[in-house]
């Protein structure tokens, strides 16, 4: 039975504290049983919710999404590891998660109220897949990271309202 592993990534806290190195769990995913399964590296679910204040209970990967990031704007070349960024949507309580002020400090007069990242963000990095080779991450990978979130703004808000539509339907 396969346990629990973890790899270092970089949490961004949404209370303005500095990024630190946090320990990323992922466990394996249960997938039907196949014969492709023996010759594929097994798939593993990352846990970032573990990181992420105010994060709804209970719901898992449905709490939060995920934006990768294979390369900067002016690159011909994908990144031979990219990073993928885990971002809350779904609030313990309904209500917006806090803007993360650390990524807010990191864009500047970059800023802009209506893409900003909200909640703590976690990234992590990979190889090939991101749910089948997860590697470490560390604090040298922070300048490329600083340099994706001074140009890019958070894909959830759309993600957090189609959440709110969803679980009023439900």
């Amino acid at each position: 039975m396969e346990q629990i592993v973890n790899f270092d990534a970089i949490l961004f806290p949404a209370d303005g504290r500095s990024p630190s190195l946090v320990q990323l769990m992922t466990s394996p995913m249960t997938t039907p049983t196949h014969h492709a399964s023996y010759t594929q590296n097994p798939s593993r679910m990352p846990h970032p919710e573990i990181h992420m204040d105010y994060v709804a209970e209970n719901l898992g990967p449905r709490s939060w999404k995920y934006q990768l990031v294979e390369a900067l704007p002016y690159m011909n070349r994908r990144f031979a590891c990219p990073y993928i960024v885990f971002y809350p949507v779904i609030s313990r309580d309904g209500m917006p998660f806090p803007v993360n002020r650390a990524i807010k400090d990191i864009q500047g007069q970059a800023y802009s109220e209506g893409q900003a990242w909200r909640g703590n963000v976690v990234v992590a990095k990979y190889r090939d897949n991101p749910f089948t080779s997860m590697m470490d991450a560390s604090m040298a990978d922070f300048p490329i990271i600083k340099n994706y979130l001074q140009t890019h703004g958070s894909p959830g808000q759309v993600c957090t309202l189609l959440a709110d539509i969803l679980i009023d339907n439900s």
